[in-house]
């Protein structure tokens, strides 16, 4: 009789969806994560998201083989009494069965070595054009070159932040701030606080964060209405001010793009000096004021204040590249009002993101993120594969 199975019903599952009471079923067995939430490598706004539900796509879309094991201590000792799997969900879990067989989940540590050696050299490069060319072609190019090494820098730290590229978790933490404080002044810990709750709720318009860019941008009519941003714990306002956005967004995005980094610089600051709970607040802040150092040192090593603002501008205007391409992968997907679903997750993960296509040799300039659709579905299958 001890070793008799305990269940409880779905709907029982459901009434722990608190931060208080927040229980969460994998492929069938139930699991109280409440006291541990705050100590998920994700933060919590992913478990909040789903409390209450069976999660089992979403953890395997975002968790290695190795996290598994760590499971059992978590267990109530209950199963679900009305446990199924969907069609969908069972071709999705072969398909992520067959990716692990060929490989492509291991971590191959090279690819961000290499990643980081290059924007060493091109950090280089860009030195020498400022500091020892008098050309203002030479300073321009310079410009080019460090948007372009923002770009690429920017993907190492978006898989760093993802999953452990490098050798150890040390160095991988070391990789997230240089790449990303450091590099682009925009913080790991910002990024991972957004990022982690676009992954999850990928287009909903009240949940996804990446979606939220009013009164700027609107991305669906449905923002006409004043929804409320459950992330960010506030109205989305529909005023006057964004009725007039709005109306020429079609005129004003690719300019917006092109100084999109100056929102990033806003809201890293604003996450770091604010009450909330932050990882590593320290070390975020410090990698930032290495950004706010050598950048603007960079900046008045430039002959004249012309050439300044066309340094910084043409620098800013090159990493649009990146923001379009982002914008490309979501903006033009379905959306949908409403928290996630762990019954639905697949579908909605797919309905909300798009492939990029390009040339295979180009893979490496979009950081492997051209394959949206398979970085939201397999994130720890590396871009590199």
């Amino acid at each position: 009789m001890e070793n008799e199975k305990k269940y409880i019903t779905t709907e029982e599952l459901q009434k722990h969806n608190n931060r208080e009471d927040l229980w969460i079923s994998i492929q069938g067995k139930v699991y109280n994560v409440t006291d541990w939430a705050n100590e998920h490598p994700g933060g919590d706004i992913p478990l909040m998201n789903l409390a209450g539900q069976d999660v089992t796509d979403a953890f395997l879309a975002y968790h290695p083989g190795t996290a598994w094991k760590y499971l059992d201590r978590f267990f109530t000792g209950y199963h679900l009494e009305d446990f199924h799997v969907t069609e969908v969900s069972r071709d999705y879990r072969r398909l992520a069965n067959e990716f692990a067989k060929q490989g492509l989940f291991e971590k191959k540590q090279h690819v961000a070595s290499c990643a980081l050696t290059s924007v060493a050299l091109m950090f280089g490069v860009v030195l020498y054009g400022v500091l020892c060319c008098e050309s203002i072609w030479a300073h321009l190019g310079s410009a080019a070159l460090l948007g372009f090494l923002w770009i690429q820098s920017a993907y190492v730290g978006h898989d760093s932040g993802h999953y452990q590229v490098m050798t150890s978790r040390r160095y991988n933490k070391i990789a997230q701030l240089l790449s990303g404080n450091c590099l682009t002044g925009i913080s790991i810990a910002w990024w991972k606080w957004t990022h982690n709750a676009h992954h999850l709720a990928v287009n909903s318009l009240d949940y996804d964060p990446d979606l939220q860019h009013m009164p700027v941008f609107a991305v669906s009519t449905r923002f006409f209405n004043s929804i409320t941003s459950v992330f960010y714990g506030r109205q989305l306002t529909f005023d006057p001010v964004a009725r007039f956005f709005v109306s020429y967004q079609h005129w004003t995005f690719y300019p917006v793009m092109c100084v999109a980094r100056v929102n990033l610089y806003l809201q890293t600051f604003l996450l770091l000096f604010s009450k909330r709970k932050i990882p590593d607040r320290a070390l975020n802040i410090v990698g930032i004021l290495v950004f706010w150092t050598w950048f603007p040192l960079i900046v008045s090593c430039l002959p004249n204040w012309p050439e300044r603002v066309l340094f910084v501008l043409t620098s800013f205007a090159v990493t649009a590249i990146q923001h379009i391409q982002f914008c490309l992968n979501h903006f033009a997907a379905n959306v949908y009002l409403g928290p996630p679903s762990g019954n639905d997750w697949f579908e909605k993960q797919t309905g909300g993101t798009l492939d990029i296509a390009c040339s295979s040799w180009m893979d490496w300039f979009h950081g492997g993120l051209q394959f949206q659709l398979e970085h939201h579905c397999f994130l720890v299958c590396l871009g590199a594969n």
